[in-house]
C-alpha cells in the first residue's frame, strides 16, 4: 500500500514539476515579449523626439515665409509629405511649435497639428491639436491659460494675428461641436489637448485681436 501511495505522489510531484516548468516558460516568452515591446517604443519614441527636437530647433519664421519647398515640407515617411503651414506662440506658457498641415498619431509626435478648419489666421475656426505629455512640452501646459490670455499665430503669408482666449473647458472625446466654423466672418482657434486624468479633452478657444503685417 505504501508503494502504491508512493508512486502515486511520485506522479503528482512528476505532474506538479510539469506544471511549474510550463508556467516558468510562459512567464519567461511573456517578460521577454514585454521587453521586446519596451525596447521597440523607446527606440520609435527617440526617434519621433529627435525628429521634433530637429524640426523645433532649425525651424524660423525665415524659413516659414521662404518659397523654397525645402524649407517647408517635412517629410517623415514614404508614404507622403506634411507642410508646416503656421507657427503657434504661446508667450504665457512659453512654447512656439511648427503647426503641420494634417494630423495622425505620427505626427502629432512631432509637433502641433491642425485637424479641422482652415489654414493658419483665414476665417473660420482652425482647430489645432496637440499631445499632452504631462511635461513641459507640447500642449502639456494648456490648463495653465486663462480667459484674456493670448496666442500668436504666423502664417506663411507673413501675417501675425494675435488670438485672445475667451473661453476654456473640457469635454468628451465623443464631443465635436468645438470644430464649429460659425465664426461670423472672424477669424478663431481652437485648441485641443488631452486630460490623463480623466480622459476629458481640454479646449482652449480663442479669437482674432490684433493682425500684423511681418516684413
Amino acid at each position: 500500500m505504501n508503494q502504491i501511495l508512493e508512486i502515486k505522489n511520485l506522479k503528482k510531484r512528476n505532474k506538479y514539476k510539469k506544471i511549474l516548468k510550463m508556467q516558468l516558460f510562459i512567464s519567461l516568452i511573456m517578460i521577454i515579449s514585454f521587453s521586446i515591446y519596451l525596447l521597440y517604443f523607446y527606440i520609435n519614441r527617440i526617434k519621433d523626439k529627435n525628429i521634433s527636437n530637429t524640426l523645433l530647433n532649425t525651424f524660423s519664421l525665415e524659413r516659414l515665409y521662404s518659397k523654397s519647398e525645402n524649407y517647408t515640407t517635412v517629410e517623415l515617411n514614404k508614404n507622403g509629405n506634411y507642410f508646416v503651414i503656421g507657427i503657434i506662440e504661446i508667450p504665457k506658457i512659453n512654447i512656439k511649435y511648427p503647426i503641420l498641415s494634417d494630423v495622425n498619431d505620427e505626427l502629432l509626435k512631432i509637433s502641433a497639428c491642425r485637424f479641422y478648419g482652415p489654414y493658419p489666421n483665414k476665417i473660420g475656426n482652425l482647430c489645432i491639436a496637440g499631445h499632452n505629455y504631462d511635461n513641459n512640452s507640447f500642449f502639456s501646459n494648456l490648463y495653465k491659460l486663462d480667459i484674456g490670455d493670448v496666442i500668436n499665430i504666423y502664417d506663411s503669408n507673413k501675417l501675425l494675428v494675435t488670438y485672445s482666449i475667451y473661453n476654456k473647458f473640457e469635454t468628451s472625446k465623443s464631443d465635436t461641436s468645438c470644430t464649429n466654423q460659425n465664426t461670423n466672418g472672424k477669424r478663431e482657434i481652437t485648441l485641443v489637448t488631452c486630460n490623463n486624468i480623466n480622459k476629458n479633452r481640454l479646449i482652449v478657444k480663442a479669437i482674432e485681436q490684433k493682425i500684423t503685417a511681418k516684413h
